[in-house]
C-alpha cells in the first residue's frame, strides 16, 4: 500500500501539476428509466467519472444508491479518493435515484412493509441496471450503498437478490419493527448465498438515532458470525462517538478502502500467499480477477516485491520471477524496467536494454518516460 501511495504522489509531481487542484470534474447526467406499468419514466442522476470521455477504452465500477442527496458527498469523496490514479476508490460512475418519484417510493414502500414483495427488485433488474449498462461503459462490478432505511433495502437486496451487485455497503440500517423482513428471513436466506462472493460492509454508532436500532444490529451481526455463508464476505464496524449525520461518510470511505484493498495492496514477500511463491501469487490475482471483480487486476507489484527480496538472496531465483512477471504482465512497463534491472546489475547488458526499450514502448507517461530514458542511456554507456 505504501508502494501506491508513493507512486501516486510520483505521478502527481511528475505530471508537472499545481498541488491546488480543480473542483471535481465529474459530468452530471440524467438517466431515464422507465418502470413496467408506470407512465412518467424516473429521472435518475449519473456522475460520470473525469476521464470518461477522455479514456473511451475504459469501462468503470458501478455505484448506486436510493437517497438523491447522497450524490453531492458521493461525488465529492470519489473525485477527491479517486484522482490520484484510482487509489484506493477505483474511479466509478454513481447513480442515484430520482428526488420524490411516487413510483419509486411505492416499489420502496412495498419492499419494506410487504413480505415477500419483488417488485423493487424487479425493477431494479429488469429495467435500472440493463438501461444503466446499455447507455454507460460499466465494467459489471456494481456496489450498493445506503444510510438508515436505503440501508435496510442493501441488506434486503442482499438477502433477496444477491446476483444483482458484488457489494453492499449499509450506514447505520433499520433494522427495527421488521423492516423489510430483513431480521426475520436473515438466516434462511444467509445459508442460501452462493456462486461469487459477496461482500458487505455494516456499520452503525452509538449515537441517540441509532439506539433503537442497536438491538436488531446485534442479532443480525451475531446471525452473520453464526450462520454458514462461504460466500458472504464481511465486516461489521462501529464508529461510536461521532455524529448521526457523519455515518454515510464514514461508512462509504471505510467500506471502499476495505473493498478494494486487495486491488491495490502489494503482498509483502513474507506473506502466506508470496511464501506459496509465483504460482500462489497468479492463483491469488486470477481469483481476484475471475471470481471477485471479473476485470483483471495486474500481479505486477506483488511479483516484483517478490522478485526483489529473492534476488537479495539469491540471484538466479530472483531472476526467474522478474521473469514470470513480466510473462505474467506482458503490457506492465514497471515489469519491463525490473527485469532490465536485474539483467543490468548481472552485467546482461544486451537483455537489459531489450528489456528498458520494452518499459520505454509501453508508457507514455512523462515522468517515466524521462526515468526509463535515463536508465536506457546508463545501460548502453555501460555496454561500452
Amino acid at each position: 500500500m505504501i508502494n501506491k501511495w508513493i507512486a501516486g504522489v510520483i505521478l502527481l509531481l511528475g505530471s508537472g501539476l499545481n498541488l491546488v487542484q480543480a473542483a471535481p470534474t465529474t459530468n452530471l447526467e440524467t438517466l431515464m428509466v422507465k418502470a413496467p406499468g408506470v407512465d412518467k419514466p424516473m429521472a435518475f442522476k449519473v456522475n460520470l467519472p473525469a476521464s470518461y470521455g477522455e479514456n473511451l477504452d475504459k469501462r468503470y465500477v458501478l455505484l448506486f444508491d436510493f437517497h438523491p442527496r447522497s450524490r453531492g458527498y458521493l461525488e465529492g469523496m470519489h473525485d477527491w479518493m479517486s484522482h490520484n490514479g484510482d487509489w484506493p476508490w477505483l474511479e466509478t460512475i454513481i447513480v442515484t435515484a430520482p428526488d420524490g418519484d411516487q413510483a419509486l417510493g411505492k416499489l420502496k414502500s412495498q419492499a419494506i412493509e410487504q413480505e415477500g414483495s419483488v417488485a423493487l427488485l424487479d425493477f431494479m433488474e429488469q429495467s435500472l441496471l440493463p438501461a444503466i449498462d446499455a447507455k454507460y461503459r460499466t465494467n459489471g462490478f456494481r456496489i450498493m450503498n445506503g444510510f438508515t432505511g436505503n440501508a435496510g433495502l442493501v441488506l434486503y437486496t442482499l438477502l433477496n437478490r444477491p446476483e444483482l451487485f458484488n457489494a453492499y455497503l449499509a450506514a447505520s440500517p433499520v433494522l427495527s419493527d421488521d423492516f423489510a423482513y430483513v431480521i426475520k428471513s436473515a438466516t434462511d436466506k444467509l445459508e442460501k448465498l452462493k456462486g461469487k462472493p459477496r461482500y458487505l460492509m455494516l456499520t452503525t454508532s452509538d449515537s441517540d438515532f441509532e439506539q433503537r436500532q442497536l438491538a436488531d444490529f446485534a442479532a443480525l451481526e451475531e446471525l452473520l458470525e453464526t450462520t454458514n455463508h462461504p460466500a458472504l464476505h464481511y465486516k461489521v464496524k462501529r464508529f461510536d462517538g461521532t455524529y448521526y449525520m457523519t455515518q454515510p461518510i464514514l461508512a462509504t470511505a471505510h467500506g471502499i478502502e476495505w473493498l478494494f484493498d486487495d486491488y491495490h495492496r502489494v503482498l509483502s514477500p513474507d506473506s502466506e500467499i508470496a511464501k506459496g511463491g509465483v504460482k500462489a501469487i497468479l492463483d491469488h490475482y486470477s481469483y481476484l480477477s475471475q471470481q471477485k471483480y471479473g476485470f483483471p487486476v495486474p500481479s505486477t507489484d506483488s511479483l516484483i516485491a517478490l522478485a526483489d527480496a529473492e534476488f537479495a538472496k539469491d540471484k538466479d531465483k530472483g531472476l526467474a520471477v522478474y521473469q514470470a512477471a513480466v510473462e505474467a504482465n506482458p503490457d506492465s512497463h514497471s515489469a519491463h524496467d525490473a527485469l532490465a534491472r536485474a539483467y543490468g546489475e548481472l552485467k546482461m547488458y544486451d537483455l537489459a536494454i531489450a528489456q528498458q526499450k520494452q518499459a520505454l514502448a509501453k508508457t507514455d507517461h512523462p515522468f517515466w518516460t524521462r526515468k526509463y530514458s535515463e536508465s536506457l542511456a546508463a545501460l548502453e554507456a555501460q555496454r561500452h
